[in-house]
């Protein structure tokens, strides 16, 4: 398998694309005034306590206060507020725990008005982001993620990633750990420390330790506002912190400071992949060049077509998210119903596993399958599915099929599900087509590069009607239609001509030079 990064930088946000042999399976986009990501870490002070909840709201700037339950304060929360006071009050000025008293833990089944009060000064990280109408989900128990390792202040526990199942390489790896942990830090090793040697480990327990020195010295600067004191790495960096593998044969930027700032990154935590960051200088639209526009176009609507065509249907509510499997029009050289169904079924699986992966979908999932009748059948589903989702790095659990065929997946939750509207309404009658935004985005970047050549004296632009209406009718308040508005921006003569013959993704530029 070859994976590929695809980094698409806009004026006010970038666009990531995680592929796997060309095909579409993770897409993010980083906004440039965001304000909180999921690990941020916040000094701020506790809000409303809720005894009823055993929870307390707290600002950390945020539209929505942040929520944060007493399960959620860790065990060492005294250890924690304890250090920074101190650290704040400027008592304490050695931030590497080795002369740190840690205090005793916290009772698991305590109340949280026995541990925090309102206006009270506290050190919480984001857990979830704002989801819908709900605020920020916090924690107190603070961890420094790294490429190797995750460290946790004030705790002295080892543990390695379940994903990891040979005991020998286990016991290996807390061996290192054990020979190079600083007192006063607890360590969770990732899936991807497997096979490495103790310089590379130690090198990234540094890193980590470093975050922590630069947020500890922060602690002091006192200020009524929630002030952020550790931040995030950027989405580029998390997502090549946590994913980089060998299958990684490209990261392809069109922006050159991100570019620099990609490769400079990858220097100090995989020197040897380094060469793959590439500037991407075409005139083509990067993602137009991978076609990846075409991809979001195909797999963010309410129906997802595979291959065979058999064909998903997507549906969301407030509580669950539900998928059905169907057949469509497909047939096959199989010997049996039976056969036709473990078929279809397997390869919607396969598709599923990467839908959910895709809109980063969270919460309760329900999947409709076609019915099967033996045993042997079912369980073949359950583990193929298991298997296709046993690369995400997101937690799940997926339940065997039901007596009615459906199989239940939970997934968790840390930020909003990625959702592209791919459906308007219908220019020529009742009901909703396909949006051609997307088509629109890949024709404005061929019409960027025939323009640069300042060669043509007219272009028409062959389209189905649909998109030709899209292209001509105004906005609201009667602001100017795309075609107008790329006249202006091109300063071109442009003609939209609409083919009633043409499929709806097809067009064809008619040029006409000086």
């Amino acid at each position: 398998m070859k994976s590929e990064l695809i980094i698409r930088s806009n004026k006010n946000d970038i666009d990531f694309a995680l592929l796997k042999d060309g095909k579409l399976v993770e897409l993010h986009k980083e906004e440039e005034d965001k304000k909180i990501a999921v690990g941020d870490v916040f000094l701020t002070k506790v809000g409303k306590i809720l005894t009823g909840l055993n929870a307390s709201f707290i600002n950390v700037g945020a539209e929505k206060d942040g929520f944060l339950h007493y399960h959620d304060l860790g065990p060492q929360i005294r250890s924690t507020q304890k250090f920074q006071n101190r650290v704040s009050s400027k008592k304490l000025k050695d931030f590497t725990l080795k002369n740190f008293h840690t205090e005793k833990d916290i009772d698991k089944d305590g109340g949280i008005k026995d541990v925090l009060k309102t206006g009270q000064s506290i050190l919480v990280q984001i857990a979830k982001e704002p989801i819908s109408t709900k605020g920020p989900r916090l924690s107190a128990e603070l961890s420094i993620a790294g490429r190797f390792m995750v460290i946790l202040p004030f705790s002295d526990r080892i543990s390695v990633s379940q994903k990891i199942t040979d005991f020998k390489e286990k016991t290996r790896l807390k061996r290192l750990v054990k020979s190079i942990k600083p007192k006063g830090f607890g360590i969770i090793l990732r899936t991807v420390a497997k096979d490495k040697k103790v310089a590379e480990l130690d090198k990234d327990l540094q890193n980590s330790l470093a975050q922590w020195e630069k947020m500890c010295g922060k602690l002091n600067q006192h200020s009524n506002k929630p002030q952020k004191v550790l931040s995030e790495v950027n989405r580029a960096s998390a997502i090549l912190r946590d994913i980089l593998n060998d299958t990684f044969v490209g990261i392809h930027v069109n922006d050159k400071g991100l570019y620099s700032e990609i490769k400079e990154y990858l220097e100090q935590i995989a020197p040897d992949k380094a060469s793959i960051v590439k500037f991407y200088k075409s005139e083509v639209p990067i993602f137009q060049k991978f076609g990846i526009d075409r991809q979001i176009k195909t797999s963010f609507g309410k129906t997802v077509s595979m291959p065979t065509g058999a064909y998903l249907v997507i549906e969301h509510t407030e509580a669950l998210h539900v998928i059905d499997v169907n057949s469509g029009n497909r047939s096959n050289k199989a010997k049996s119903q039976q056969d036709t169904a473990l078929e279809v079924n397997l390869i919607a699986a396969t598709e599923v596993a990467r839908q959910l992966q895709l809109r980063d979908m969270g919460g309760i999932i329900v999947v409709d399958f076609i019915d099967m009748h033996t045993a042997a059948d079912r369980k073949k589903l359950y583990e193929h599915l298991q298997s296709e989702m046993k690369s995400s790095r997101t937690k799940h659990k997926i339940l065997p099929l039901s007596r009615f065929g459906l199989m239940q997946i939970t997934r968790q939750r840390v930020r909003e599900e990625v959702i592209i509207e791919t459906r308007e309404k219908n220019p020529n009658k009742d009901g909703k087509v396909e949006s051609p935004i997307t088509l629109i985005d890949e024709i404005k970047g061929e019409l960027q590069a025939i323009t640069d050549k300042k060669i043509y004296k007219t272009i028409a632009l062959h389209v189905h009607p649909f998109v030709a209406s899209y292209l001509t009718k105004g906005g609201f308040f009667f602001s100017p239609s795309i075609i107008k508005k790329w006249k202006r921006e091109f300063n071109q003569s442009i003609t939209v001509i609409p083919r009633d013959a043409f499929e709806y993704l097809q067009y064809h530029f008619e040029l006409e030079k000086k």
